[in-house]
């Protein structure tokens, strides 16, 4: 009889304990969810803070991301830095010089602001790699036609790795890549073997993928030119050009990738300096133009994230506008970030008296700047003191990555 009592006894034990330990899954599973819930919840609260506490400057900074042709924290940049607060900087050539400076120099660069600020590069591979500017060895990233020609979206996703592994270094986290202009048109020499190919699909493919590996390693991707500078023949950096094409005829090759990376929840695109006529009815640059953003990628497209313009320095626009107008018809047309104005200051002014006329809305800005808070606090935040050691820097992972190029071509 004892024994059949102490048997009902572990019996009952055995099942509370169970029912006790489902209890304990259940609450933990729902407690993860409610963690996630939170910090989506945490995130748009933080913006929301941070947007109803800023100046008109200061939100008017974080729609710039700015440059400067040297390697040393001096006074002049220290002070444009304090008093524009730009929201990121972007890195050339004259930038980047030993291992220790570079990454002192990009520390420096962000103390200067309290909101994690985009460090951005032009890092696409071929002849458009800033990072090979480093006195130290670096991974020779190919043209991205190599990669198109391999047609591998797994190796793809690993150069887009090695790209952001090497960024990380110095805590870049954003990359003004992939291209993904079809290159349609022989005499296009501005683009040529940066593109992926002449192919929209494998364009569309391997840009994705490139993207994935870039973002899954901490670094924002960029994807560019819309609507397509593939078929010009006219280089933006000297004048602007004329994209002989149809809505229809751009449906059918150049925005195919666009339409991809849009469906991928692209965080940003870049617009080109190119007119499109059929579209808009006359030369104006798809970069200042509303029919092309706003109608055309934001509506018609279902585009919902950050717009930044190319370098606002190129003479496809300096000839033909003032800066003053580069900025604010910018704005008007739908872009959230000014890349490079001539003068920052010049910027904020332009874009504060543009406000005082009526010609741009605070709600306008505030738009803008909330997305930009958003995709900050959401993508670089948590990372962004944080740096990859040295040795990632040419490594023989790297190299072993990029060899199969040389072997497949």
């Amino acid at each position: 009889m004892k024994r059949k009592i102490l048997f009902i006894v572990m019996f009952m034990l055995l099942i509370t304990g169970c029912l006790n330990s489902n209890n304990e899954v259940n609450n933990e599973v729902n407690n993860e969810t409610n963690d996630e819930d939170i910090l989506v919840n945490d995130i748009d609260k933080v913006v929301d803070e941070k947007l109803k506490n800023m100046t008109i400057d200061e939100k008017i900074g974080q729609m710039m991301i700015v440059f400067y042709t040297s390697s040393k924290m001096d006074n002049t940049l220290r002070s444009a830095l304090t008093e524009v607060m730009p929201g990121g900087f972007i890195l050339f050539k004259d930038n980047i010089t030993t291992y220790h400076d570079t990454l002192n120099f990009i520390k420096e660069i962000k103390a200067t602001s309290k909101i994690p600020m985009f460090i951005s590069i032009d890092q696409e591979g071929g002849s458009v790699q800033r990072l090979l500017s480093l006195q130290e060895d670096v991974s020779n990233i190919p043209y991205m036609k190599y990669v198109g020609d391999i047609n591998d979206v797994n190796f793809s996703k690993e150069v887009g790795r090695v790209i952001a592994e090497e960024l990380r270094v110095f805590g870049i986290n954003m990359d003004f890549a992939p291209v993904i202009d079809v290159y349609s048109n022989p005499s296009n020499t501005v683009i040529g073997k940066r593109s992926f190919g002449s192919n929209s699909d494998v364009v569309s493919n391997m840009g994705l993928s490139l993207a994935r590996g870039l973002r899954e390693n901490g670094v924002i991707p960029v994807f560019k030119h819309f609507p397509g500078h593939g078929n010009t023949s006219v280089d933006s950096h000297e004048a602007l050009p004329i994209l002989d094409k149809s809505k229809e005829e751009l449906y059918t090759l150049d925005l195919i990738p666009f339409k991809s990376a849009i469906e991928d929840n692209a965080e940003m695109i870049m617009i080109g300096h190119l007119a499109v006529p059929s579209i808009t009815g006359d030369n104006t640059p798809a970069s200042l133009s509303k029919k092309l953003i706003t109608g055309l990628l934001k509506e018609e497209m279902g585009y919902s994230g950050l717009v930044i313009t190319d370098a606002l320095n190129m003479k496809a626009l300096t000839n033909y506008y003032s800066q003053e107008e580069i900025y604010v018809k910018a704005i008007e047309a739908g872009v959230d970030i000014l890349l490079m104005p001539s003068s920052s200051r010049g910027a904020l002014k332009a874009v504060k008296d543009a406000l005082v006329n009526g010609e741009i809305s605070e709600d306008r800005i505030d738009e803008s700047v909330r997305k930009i808070l958003k995709l900050k606090y959401e993508k670089i935040e948590k990372d962004y003191n944080n740096y990859l050691p040295k040795e990632y820097l040419n490594s023989s992972e790297h190299q072993e990555i990029l060899n199969r190029i040389i072997v497949n071509n």
